[in-house]
């Protein structure tokens, strides 16, 4: 059915053509130019159907349909025999350019006969020759069907090769690629990537290059030991074609470069991505392209053992690995085998073998910042944790498994777990007997064993409802077995869980108040306690007042911790429960940091690191070293901290499995890389962390962690580094799904949107941000987030010179800015509106800008009355809503901790200076000389101690160059630029006096 009305006049098709022209390639695109055909072929004249024609063969030719572009191209053969005078030179032009996609076109089906190409390129040699328009783009054609079939290769190279380039021959970027693809068939890789290198540096490019040179470019670098070059590309390039038809053959090479460097898991990540390129391309050459690229991705995961993952296939079914690669692989043989009778040559089939024959060339490359295995991607069991350092093979005998488990449990020794996974295994089959041994107990009392480690296990993953369940129901176990100070323990445990989901400082904190009451009240009421579970009963309710001081920060809250401390040190030295002594001085030190005294907190960790040196227990050493290390930060000592939680990660690795918190670990030392200057380290960290979450089931916190790395590697310029981690991210199931926080998920997405505008895809990056400023629009609880992003999209809709649509995303940012205001983000969007607006349109957009300002204006005014409000200053104080701060906090590092930033101009007065920017490109430049002289006058001449001499500088430049350049008065312009100079100069800034001096000679030399 139509796709849109038909339209009644050639105006209206003109209009509707130039529409369609701005929709990617594909099927939408493809169907409205076949409607379009059918429209213009109500008029009368015929230039319109020529246009709708044109149109027609590009979406064919693009969108993969090379069956129907040579169709197409007859019709306007036809009509440009028939009225060649209708055909002006841009359209006489076009024509004979497309004598080349025709050519192409033909040469992709196997089922047209080499006859009839050659037959194609002497009809195309003599209309060239006829139209005098010289002879070197159809050698170029006639070169590219010798390259294909593999006869007379280097003739017709060097037919093509020497002669001199026409207007009509193919662009320089994509000539390059042709000749670089010649050396590299020869096995001169240095060669071809000479040749490529304006291409690859991006000095030349066309519509499908440097994408096409990156994928084939792609090995040759890695051959030949430019290996981060080879990095670089692959993500840069691959985001230039990923799940674009008429790119299939690129795509396939991509992921051929994942199999051959170590990176199947990410192959099959992208191979999932571009499933749409099973179904999508109607090329029989690029299909082959495509699905050898495949199979080389297959066959390597085949033979790494994991023919049994999933795999993203033909549509209508699941498929595995192996079942995949035997589809591929039958259809790939066929038309590599329809090519070869086609040719009469082996050319295609030699050329896949080849490709299918390759080795690996890395075993390992780190391609992106998250770089997985295939182990990663198995929907297999979690691997088992590492051994510790003092592990035994577990007991044989069932009653010693069950009794080892026991007495390591009361030591808190971290093997307890092994024991508990591997009796809960046991116990769960169907064959399973209990022991009948006295010192082994009912089976009610294993079972409430195991309730317990499970309780303890969901509650470290923040499930706090669930944990508080099981903890009650293993206290009924107990009960039942004749436990009651187990009972007790658990019930207690149950009572923290529920404390600990109260939402909200002040109910949490009522909330740890009326369970310590409460578990007081049950300490005291249970008799015949042994001493390590009296000693956990006095840490527990050491832990829950502590608690309470973490959720308030409240003076009055800490004395009450310290009494339980000490209550719980006198009674565990008494009784030598040593796990208790180190773990209750732990608690010591850590509430002395919350309390403010981080020097008395150092001191305790200290003594206690030298005790558990000593006396022991060993596996209490990392927690202790991961809070000195965390406390050294805190007091500037960034290389000590460093040094501390480095020893913790080691430490842990030998010890505690999964018993410790090995991602906040090394989010920790991604903070203290970051004090350090060592960014890059500090981000490996942080994806090391997000996998250990991932790997943990703690999902929302692994993605906070990527959304913080990302964020991380966007302020450090790794634009592909960032984009590849988010596009990896998204992918997830229950990300894509929308199962994962919404907000978390904009956090994303808005990061991604960021980076594809550093990146230089303003398109992508605007459509990002349109739709997430319409998502976020319903967002009644968070109106801040709006504001936000709105005003971005705004400024990026400016940016690419959408106007009315920049207009009416900056009212919504104002609308909602009045629910929730964000003054400084907004005006700085604003301001940086009115200068798009002015600079691209110039006078004619004066007014639309100047409204901007004024918007700008009312926001300034609006924070000055906030300030006066609060009775402080706002300054450089960014505001957030829950997308900027208050979703992504899992990690330790912040985007905000890359570059501390320093305070900037008020608001008054970067509006005064972007008054003066506006009015100058408006070409208003009284009203600009004006506004800048106000904007210096706020700012002030800088002192010594100040920092924004620079920014001082800049509007000072702006000043004379409007004064002396455009309003002609030169002598008071450098009067004033010349003082700058010496006044910058005697403060030490002769940086900032460049810009002001080139200004001065050229305001002498006009003068």
């Amino acid at each position: 059915m139509p796709t849109a009305p038909h339209p009644q006049s050639t105006e209206e098709l003109y209009r509707a053509l130039q529409d369609n022209d701005e929709r990617p390639y594909g099927r939408t695109r493809t169907v409205t130019a076949e409607e379009l055909v059918d429209a213009a072929e109500q008029f009368e004249e015929p230039v319109p159907l020529i246009h709708a024609l044109l149109e027609l063969q590009e979406a064919y030719t693009y969108g993969s349909e090379p069956r129907k572009s040579p169709v197409v191209f007859a019709r306007l053969l036809n009509l440009f025999d028939e009225r060649p005078e209708v055909f002006d030179e841009r359209l006489r032009y076009m024509l004979f350019w497309r004598f080349k996609w025709v050519s192409n076109a033909l040469r992709q089906l196997p089922e047209i006969p080499l006859a009839a190409l050659r037959q194609w390129l002497t009809e195309m040699r003599d209309r060239y020759e006829k139209a005098d328009l010289g002879l070197q783009p159809y050698y170029g054609e006639a070169y590219q069907l010798a390259a294909h079939t593999g006869a007379d290769t280097a003739l017709a190279y060097e037919l093509w090769a020497a002669r001199t380039r026409t207007r009509y021959s193919d662009c320089e970027a994509c000539e390059i690629c042709r000749r670089a693809r010649h050396h590299l068939t020869a096995g001169d890789d240095e060669r071809a990537l000479s040749i490529w290198e304006p291409v690859l540096s991006g000095k030349e490019s066309c519509q499908e290059e440097p994408a096409r040179s990156v994928s084939y470019a792609l090995l040759p670098l890695l051959r030949t030991g430019r290996v981060d070059r080879a990095r670089e590309l692959h993500l840069a390039g691959y985001r230039g074609c990923r799940r674009n038809p008429s790119m299939s053959g690129e795509v396939g090479r991509h992921l051929e470069f994942c199999a051959l460097t170590g990176n199947e898991a990410r192959g099959l990540e992208l191979l999932a991505e571009n499933r749409n390129l099973f179904d999508e391309v109607d090329s029989p050459l690029d299909q082959l392209d495509f699905l050898t690229g495949v199979e080389v991705l297959l066959q390597r995961v085949e033979s790494l053992g994991h023919g049994e993952l999933p795999a993203a296939g033909y549509p209508g079914r699941t498929w595995t690995v192996t079942g995949l690669r035997a589809e591929v692989r039958g259809r790939a043989d066929d038309l590599a085998a329809r090519f070869d009778d086609r040719n009469g040559t082996s050319a295609v089939s030699d050329h896949r073998r080849a490709r299918l024959d390759r080795a690996p060339l890395l075993d390992a490359l780190e391609l992106t910042l998250r770089a997985r295995s295939l182990d990663d991607v198995a929907p297999a069991a979690p691997a088992a944790a590492p051994a510790s350092r003092t592990a035994t093979d577990l007991p044989e005998s069932l009653p010693e498994l069950i009794l080892r488990a026991r007495a390591l449990d009361e030591r808190g020794h971290p093997d307890t777990r092994a024991c508990w996974t591997r009796l809960r295994t046991l116990v769960a089959a169907r064959d399973y007997s209990h022991p009948d041994d006295p010192a082994v107990g009912p089976l009610v009392l294993l079972r409430a064993d195991l309730l317990a480690d499970e309780a303890s296990k969901v509650g470290e993953k923040d499930e706090y409802a669930e944990a508080a369940a099981l903890h009650e129901e293993a206290a009924a176990l107990y009960d039942d077995a004749g436990e009651p100070g187990h009972a007790t323990l658990e019930r207690g445990a149950a009572l923290l869980a529920v404390a600990e989901s109260a939402d909200g400082a002040e109910a949490k904190a009522a909330a740890l108040t009326d369970a310590h009451a409460s578990l007081v009240r049950l300490h005291e009421e249970t008799a015949g306690l042994a001493p390590y579970q009296e000693a956990r009963l006095l840490r527990l309710r050491a832990t829950m007042l502590g608690l309470r001081l973490q959720a308030t920060r409240d003076e009055e809250h800490i004395a009450p911790v310290f009494a339980e401390l000490d209550l719980l040190h006198a009674f565990a030295t008494r009784h030598d429960v040593v796990g208790q002594i180190s773990g209750g001085r732990l608690l010591r030190a850590t509430t002395h940091a919350l309390a403010g005294d981080l020097p008395a907190a150092l001191t305790e960790t200290d003594a206690l690191l030298e005790r558990l040196r000593a006396q022991g227990p060993d596996w209490h050493l990392p927690r202790t070293l991961q809070l000195r290390g965390r406390i050294r930060l805190g007091l500037g000592d960034a290389q000590a901290g460093y040094s501390d939680l480095a020893e913790a990660l080691r430490l842990a690795g030998e010890w505690q499995g999964d018993t410790l918190d090995t991602s906040r670990l090394l989010s920790d030392l991604a903070e203290a890389a970051m004090h350090l200057g060592r960014p890059d380290e500090a981000l490996r960290h942080l994806t090391r962390a997000a996998e250990v979450d991932l790997r943990r089931g703690n999902r929302f916190d692994a993605f906070c962690t990527y959304s913080n790395a990302a964020r991380l590697s966007l302020d450090l310029g790794r634009v592909e580094d960032c984009i590849a981690l988010l596009d990896s991210v998204l992918a997830e199931p229950d990300v894509a799904a929308g199962e994962i926080d919404d907000r978390l998920t904009a956090q994303l997405r808005l990061t991604r949107a960021r980076a594809l505008r550093a990146g230089d895809d303003l398109k992508a990056a605007t459509a990002e941000l349109v739709a997430l400023a319409a998502e976020s629009a319903g967002w009644d609880d968070d109106p801040g987030s709006h504001t936000m992003i709105a005003a971005e999209t705004a400024v990026l809709l400016g940016e690419s010179g959408e106007f009315d649509r920049a207009r009416e995303a900056a009212d919504q940012a104002l609308a909602a800015h009045r629910l929730a205001p964000r003054h400084e983000p907004l005006s700085n969007s604003l301001r940086e509106l009115a200068c798009q607006q002015a600079q691209q349109q110039g006078p004619e957009g004066l007014r639309d800008a100047l409204a901007y300002l004024a918007d700008a204006g009312r926001i300034a005014d609006e924070a000055r009355e906030a300030e006066r409000a609060a009775g402080a200053v706002e300054g450089g104080a960014v505001e957030g809503g829950a997308v900027e701060a208050g979703v992504v906090e899992a990690g330790a590092v912040e985007a905000g901790a890359v570059e501390p930033g320093t305070r900037g101009p008020s608001l008054d007065t970067a509006l005064a200076y972007e008054y003066g920017r506006v009015n100058a490109y408006g070409r208003a430049y009284e009203d600009s000389l004006a506004a800048l002289e106000k904007a210096l006058a706020l700012l002030g001449e800088p002192g010594p101690e100040d920092d924004w001499a620079g920014e001082w500088a800049e509007c000072v430049r702006l000043t004379g160059a409007v004064e002396g350049i455009y309003l002609k008065r030169t002598a008071p312009a450098l009067t004033r630029v010349d003082a700058a100079v010496s006044h910058l100069t005697a403060l030490g800034h002769e940086a900032e006096t460049a810009p002001l001096t080139s200004l001065a000679a050229r305001l002498r030399d006009e003068g």
